[in-house]
């Protein structure tokens, strides 16, 4: 094998097949004539062959001025030799992708170069604990950042969901398809792993929720005799039942103690409180591993030798996926269509829901635009998704398209406009989203590489692959790498020369007043934001108070309740306001009808002030308006350079955090709301639960009633002067991190000059290149 074939490998990050490829004596001349067959052999994985092929296309292409990024061994002149102009493709041409793979790859490259010389400058570092010292040391550890994006994806069992995740990252066997009864309740994530085996950490729920369960199951069965005989079951005692099944067998009604070690000898670490965690090398054979903890048949079809399935102790499952290239900066969750009567489920979906940046909502694409659940799904998750959340994009992803009578661009531009449209009147989904927020894709119903027939504008499963590769821009992470090692370097550089103490003097004071009017005037911008706010709860109060009432019954006597409702009325009241009924039917949570209007009332303001989309800083972008204008202080103090330009990628840095602060913790502001509402109706719940007897009903319904016409004045204040109070909280947490972090960094950056420090001038001079080197990119 040449070094041609081996760039070409590297390139499309298959180190791993060279050694196939040299056996096989593959060269730059047998290359180019290798048939389908020949590559699946040499390459039988989906994933890695697609972009081998992609590479081999577009070699055959000729695609010159791009491929000079990618192959720079190879001559101009073979380039043309293999081109075919006039070839056409069924795939959609590569040569953007290659492209920006191969740009992903240089500035990967440089962040690897750049990261040598900040390891080699932590070194050389005095085991000194001197504050200065310390202080750079941090400050090298801080360039390091692990933030992945999280996608969400949504679908009703039977849409593709599965078979899409499958497909998107080349791997048929990792996620169970076809399957009957698919997990209804874990959430499953998906990334790729460091190492070369397929792994499953499998989280459980704890002991004491499990006892929970099974306890409320048998309270239920003790008062049976007494519940109307007219009462339909809601389906959420059978559920109970449905999972003590799966996990004891059928013989688990005769059994005294559920809690037993010996129910649970093949999962230890359910007891232990410990994820457990299975290896394999193939995901096929990880499948059937897993496949007892997250799949719901209970009796039916189950593997000969298996007595036992798990699901229903499990909290969350992480696969991790070896040579996942599309995920090594994004995790993938499957997600259920909503949250968990069971409380460990439920919190760990609402967080995850909270943080996705992306969703998918997953639908066939004949019934995109008018599938009941899909929207049903998308309504209920988009306060959490929105104003509860960080959600920037929302795909709608449309499967099957092969089954469309006219397979065309024209027949699915139809389809995406009327999801579009679906989309822009609904008034649930518009609280929280703008149209530009949406994008709706087609795809096949099997893998995008068995259907190259279909038009690359109908199958775009590869326009999927190139919405995760960008949902991290490498060059803005490198760059911001670099900088941050330049400012370091400088930083050190700066310290060691030393300069006039009066000069630092006088750039410190300069810089303290700065700092200090810069913050007045994000101070200023949140203020104004907070009396926003206070103005619309004041409304949304007045609202309230004057139709909680009727909210109130709207949920407790429905005007279609059925001979079953003392039952659900029963649930919500003794699990604190909110019912989880089973599939097939919508939650109830009596908080949040309560607090409706108060939401409302904020609504389009919480959405102004704290904007998903990236290019918009919360409090009107009051913390991305702030400068210290390092520049302008450098024409004064060009003696100090160095230690300014560390200021400015400081300053950029520290708003990045601040502005991460914000972020996580509107989703807490927003849902105040809610939980003081929650809190103050508590009381009555625990009453309203112990009501037993004739008439409970009745009285069931009166002590509600009676709790919010008597309280519901000091409630609605009260949740108004909570969310008031936490975003006052935000306002002081912010500057204060923002104000202390550029003091000490002032400080230690002038008040420092220290001859002892280790010279870094060549490895300064080195992340230099690579600074102006990304800076013409």
């Amino acid at each position: 094998m040449d070094d041609f074939v081996r760039d070409i490998l590297i390139k499309c990050k298959l180190q791993a097949y060279i050694d196939k490829f040299e056996e096989q004596e593959v060269n730059r001349d047998s290359l180019f004539c290798l048939g389908e067959k020949d590559i699946k052999e040499l390459i039988p994985k989906t994933g890695p062959r697609a972009r081998f092929q992609n590479m081999l296309q577009d070699l055959k292409q000729g695609e010159g001025a791009d491929l000079e990024q990618v192959l720079p061994s190879t001559s101009s002149q073979a380039k043309r030799k293999f081109g075919s102009p006039g070839q056409s493709s069924t795939e959609p041409p590569p040569a953007k992708r290659v492209t920006k793979a191969a740009a992903d790859g240089v500035y990967d490259k440089i962040q690897i170069e750049v990261k040598k010389q900040m390891d080699r400058v932590e070194q050389k570092l005095s085991s000194s604990e001197s504050d200065f010292i310390t202080f750079l040391r941090t400050k090298i550890k801080e360039l390091e950042t692990d933030k992945k994006e999280l996608v969400g994806v949504f679908g009703r069992s039977g849409a593709g969901k599965s078979s899409l995740i499958n497909s998107i990252i080349g791997e048929n066997n990792l996620l169970p398809t076809g399957v009957s009864k698919a997990c209804t309740s874990a959430v499953i994530k998906i990334e790729a792993n460091t190492k070369s085996d397929y792994e499953a950490h499998i989280e459980f729920i704890t002991k004491e929720d499990w006892e929970e369960e099974w306890w409320s199951y048998c309270e239920f069965c003790k008062n049976e005799s007494q519940a109307n005989e007219n009462e339909e079951d809601d389906g959420d005692e059978a559920g109970i039942a449905e999972k003590l099944t799966a996990v004891y067998g059928e013989e688990w009604k005769d059994l005294d103690d559920l809690m037993e070690d010996k129910h649970f000898r093949e999962i230890p670490e359910f007891l232990q409180s410990q994820p457990k965690i299975i290896r394999q090398k193939t995901a096929e054979r990880l499948l059937a591993e897993y496949g007892k903890f997250t799949k719901t048949e209970t009796r039916q079809g189950q593997t000969k030798g298996v007595k036992k399935w798990y699901w229903p102790l499990v909290n969350s499952v992480m696969l991790k996926v070896p040579k996942a290239d599309l995920l090594q900066n994004v995790t993938l969750v499957d997600l259920p269509g909503s949250g968990d009567r069971n409380k460990s489920r439920d919190k760990v979906w609402k967080e995850i829901v909270r943080n996705c940046s992306t969703v998918w909502v997953v639908t066939e694409v004949t019934r995109a635009a008018s599938e009941k659940e899909a929207w049903e799904i998308l309504e209920n998750a988009s306060s959490l998704m929105g104003n509860g959340g960080e959600c920037q994009q929302i795909h709608f992803i449309c499967t099957k398209a092969d089954h469309l009578d006219n397979v065309n661009t024209a027949g699915t531009e139809s389809i995406k406009d009327d999801v579009k449209d679906a989309f822009r009147k609904d008034k649930q989904i518009k609280k929280h989203f703008t149209e530009g927020c949406l994008e709706v894709f087609t795809v096949s119903a099997k893998d995008s590489l068995e259907n190259q027939h279909l038009d690359p504008d109908v199958n775009e499963m590869w326009k999927l692959q190139d919405v995760l590769r960008d949902l991290i821009d490498h060059r803005s992470k490198t760059f911001s790498y670099v900088s941050g090692a330049r400012g370091i370097l400088s930083l050190i550089d700066g310290a060691k020369r030393g300069g006039v103490a009066d000069k630092k003097n006088e750039i410190r004071q300069e810089l303290e007043g700065i700092i200090m009017s810069e913050c007045d005037q994000v101070r200023s911008a949140m203020d104004e934001a907070s009396w926003a706010f206070e103005e619309c709860l004041n409304d949304g109060v007045e609202k309230s108070l004057n139709s909680c009432e009727k909210l109130l019954k709207s949920v407790i006597s429905p005007r279609k309740s059925g001979g079953g409702f003392h039952r659900t009325l029963r649930s919500i009241v003794e699990k604190d306001g909110v019912h989880k009924p089973r599939k097939g039917k919508s939650s109830i949570n009596l908080n949040m009808t309560l607090s409706s209007l108060l939401i409302e009332s904020i609504d389009e303001e919480f959405r102004k002030t704290f904007p998903n989309e990236k290019k918009r800083g919360a409090f009107n972008d009051a913390i991305n308006k702030f400068s210290l204008d390092t520049d302008g202080l450098t024409k004064k103090y060009k003696d100090l350079e160095l230690q300014l330009i560390f200021l400015k990628t400081e300053e950029e840095k520290i708003k990045t955090l601040v502005n991460a602060t914000i972020r996580d913790q509107k989703k807490t502001i927003y849902y105040s709301l809610t939980e003081t509402i929650e809190k103050k109706m508590k009381d009555a719940y625990k009453r309203a639960a112990a009501i037993k007897g004739k008439d409970s009903l009745k009285n069931l319904r009166e002590t509600l009633e009676k709790h919010v016409k008597e309280s519901k004045i000091d409630m609605f204040e009260e949740a108004k002067h909570e969310m008031l109070t936490q975003l006052n909280d935000l306002k002081e947490q912010s500057l204060d991190e923002m104000e202390d972090a550029l003091m000490e960094s002032v400080n230690l950056s002038l008040c420092t000059d220290d001859t002892s420090i280790p010279d870094v001038s060549a490895e300064l001079e080195a992340v230099k290149k690579h600074y102006d080197e990304l800076k013409g990119l």
